[in-house]
């Protein structure tokens, strides 16, 4: 079986004055990869595999590329190095309120996002009702999406993407959203998708989170990949060095 996720020698650039990796001008101009006046480089050099079934946890402080990492997995964004193979479709739980529409009711939006995920009108209908129940949004249903309050917005972004068949589950902090009681249904949700076999890439600064998820780590510093180790081993020296 070939891994679920491949990256070797992955690098990308940002400019200081604004967002975003490579523009579609400068990958149409070939532009050379040298680093420009007002540019840095937020990953180089990055190079690690994921067996399907494992779950990774990336650690780093602030600024150290783990969400750039996770947004380039997801295709995001695009590479000025290097390349990243993904074997499977991903479930991205990143910027997780992105996709939707203010003005469209959740039931319409429940509808679009579900199907600019991937699935068809019949697994839409199948699972409409489970999805409005896990977010516990019933009632909501004709509600435009831009009246709901944050936390119903992020419980209905977790429902509709958590019950998306991909086999790779991307997760960049959504757990320190919501209260306790929904974080916990979260909790059990993602431990009834690991159950299932699938992969778990998952950014997070919180540390119970990840040594309950996790088995493996990606501790990145400066945009560079400076240790691969059990979980337990990782955040040992990522305490270590924060604390210094």
């Amino acid at each position: 079986m070939p891994v679920a996720i491949e990256v070797s020698g992955l690098g990308v650039r940002f400019r200081r004055n604004r967002r975003g990796g490579r523009t579609f001008k400068d990958l149409f101009a070939g532009a050379a990869r040298r680093s420009r006046p007002g540019e840095f480089w937020a990953l180089r050099d990055v190079s690690f595999s994921v067996q399907h079934g494992e779950s990774i946890g990336v650690v780093g402080r602030n600024g150290q590329g783990k969400s750039t990492l996770l947004r380039l997995v997801a295709k995001v964004l695009l590479a000025d190095e290097g390349t990243v193979a993904v074997n499977g479709g991903v479930a991205p739980l990143i910027e997780i309120t992105g996709g939707f529409v203010g003005d469209l009711t959740v039931r319409e939006n429940v509808r679009l996002t579900s199907g600019l995920h991937g699935m068809s009108k019949d697994e839409v209908s199948r699972r409409y009702d489970g999805i409005i129940a896990f977010a516990e949004l019933d009632g909501f249903e004709d509600t435009p999406y831009k009246h709901l309050s944050n936390g119903m917005k992020v419980r209905l972004a977790f429902s509709v993407v958590s019950q998306l068949d991909e086999p790779i589950l991307l997760v960049d902090e959504v757990l320190a959203v919501g209260d306790k009681a929904f974080r916990d249904k979260c909790y059990r949700r993602i431990d009834e998708l690991l159950a299932e076999g699938r992969t778990l890439f998952f950014v997070s600064h919180n540390e119970r989170d990840l040594r309950r998820f996790c088995k493996r780590g990606l501790y990145l510093d400066g945009g560079a990949l400076v240790m691969d180790a059990s979980i337990a081993e990782v955040l040992d020296r990522y305490n270590a060095d924060i604390a210094t």
